[in-house]
């Protein structure tokens, strides 16, 4: 059984290594090509940008199936021989957040190296050193306090229940649903500044679409992203009347205003047909897959590998596997997903009114090079990886000429022939 386990683990590096080497053989090639939506130079470095990414991807998969083996061979054990606590919950806690946390810690390296190498060197990261640091201690005080709750739970329901793992998915599913919900506020207290959208037309405009789908919010902010980073983002958080449009203040320095409306459109788009809970849906398939599985793992795979069959040995044994079935619904998701992208594209640049997919067009166009978005990309890595249609599809889709949106990219008011 733990021969299983571990092969299964091991093929799922190979994979996720092999669609990297892919791609970087297909954009090594790609980027010396004539340049699409970007200038030629703008396409080189999208394309170096994309590269780079793809061989720090490998070489976290190398660190992560050494992890894996460590953690399989004697991490689990070293854990549970030098933490000691009479209360059986606080031990279980204890185990769990140690494991968690010196995952965190390892990742380090790679977190700092992405922002303040790579990152810098493309031009995205605007933060400090200092920043950075205050942002890691505050996410790992939030990571102690709020995930030893969870694993306090979850140990109860262990400890109680037969069916537990029934239980555990229906808490965990539950926790789900509360971070997209609390999340915007929780970024607001504790990350990013989020004040009103002062300019009152495009407030006006925005209510305007919000009222044509039905979406209720709170209001409208404007996030302070840019003092960490230059990409361009927005997004719409929580639930019911708690919801909000957030929007970076580089997307709306980047962007017209037809262009942001129809950016924002798209996202309404989602909402109007409902794909935010067809996402968590899936997700909530992928944890009860998972929970069912690891509620039933044979007694003879704990003593294989030496362990006591205790609520924090499975606790640990889900968190190791997650990123596998991670990775085998990913091409699922990415289907529906894609094809909810293509919906809402058509809603959004109906909603940006005549000539709304020449503004949706230009948008996806800065999107694109404000966020050095290489365009192509090898078929498998998009099979295995892409959430969202690759953009040339996008615009096809739309019915837009690339000519016409280049020609239309610096006027106000733009019509193409579809």
């Amino acid at each position: 059984m733990l021969m299983t386990i571990v092969g299964i683990y091991t093929l799922y590096i190979l994979i996720s290594i092999y669609t990297s080497v892919m791609q970087i053989g297909f954009i090594s090639k790609a980027k010396n090509s004539k340049a699409i939506l970007l200038n030629q130079e703008e396409f080189l470095k999208a394309g170096n940008y994309s590269i780079a990414k793809e061989r720090i991807s490998i070489l976290s998969s190398f660190v992560d199936y050494i992890f894996f083996i460590a953690w399989i061979g004697f991490g689990i054990s070293y854990l549970s021989e030098n933490i000691y606590f009479e209360d059986k919950a606080l031990l279980n806690i204890a185990i769990v957040m140690g494991f968690i946390i010196i995952n965190s810690i390892l990742s380090l390296p790679f977190t700092y190296y992405e922002k303040f190498v790579l990152d810098t060197k493309f031009g995205f990261n605007k933060s400090s050193v200092g920043l950075w640091i205050k942002d890691t201690i505050i996410s790992f005080v939030l990571t102690i306090l709020l995930g030893s709750l969870v694993v306090w739970g979850i140990y109860e329901i262990i400890s109680n229940f037969d069916l537990w793992w029934l239980w555990s998915f229906a808490f965990i599913f539950g926790v789900v649903i509360l971070i997209n919900m609390l999340y915007p506020a929780f970024r607001a207290m504790f990350f990013d500044k989020l004040t009103p959208l002062q300019d009152e037309a495009l407030d006006s405009e925005i209510k305007s679409l919000m009222d044509k789908t039905g979406f209720v919010s709170s209001g409208v902010f404007v996030s302070d992203a840019s003092k960490r980073d230059a990409r361009l983002n927005a997004y719409f958080g929580g639930f019911g009347k708690a919801k909000r449009v957030v929007l970076f203040d580089t997307l709306i320095e980047k962007l017209s205003t037809r262009e942001l409306l129809a950016v924002l459109g798209h996202e309404l788009g989602h909402f109007a047909h409902g794909d935010i809970y067809k996402n968590i849906a899936l997700v909530g398939a992928m944890l009860f897959t998972m929970f069912a599985i690891f509620g039933n793992l044979p007694q003879a795979l704990y003593t294989e590998l030496g362990l006591p069959q205790e609520p924090y040995v499975t606790m640990i044994l889900l968190m190791l596997f997650i990123p596998i079935l991670g990775f085998i619904m990913m091409p699922i998701m990415g289907i529906v997903s894609r094809h909810n992208e293509y919906a809402a594209d058509k809603m959004g640049s109906e909603l940006a009114g005549v000539g709304g997919e020449i503004e949706l067009a230009n948008a996806l166009k800065k999107l694109v090079t404000e966020n050095k978005s290489f365009p192509l990309s090898h078929p498998l890595y998009i099979f295995f990886h892409y959430t969202h249609p690759p953009v040339l599809e996008r615009l096809k889709e739309l019915g837009v000429d690339l000519g016409d949106a280049q020609k239309c990219s610096m006027q106000e008011n733009c019509k193409a022939d579809i």
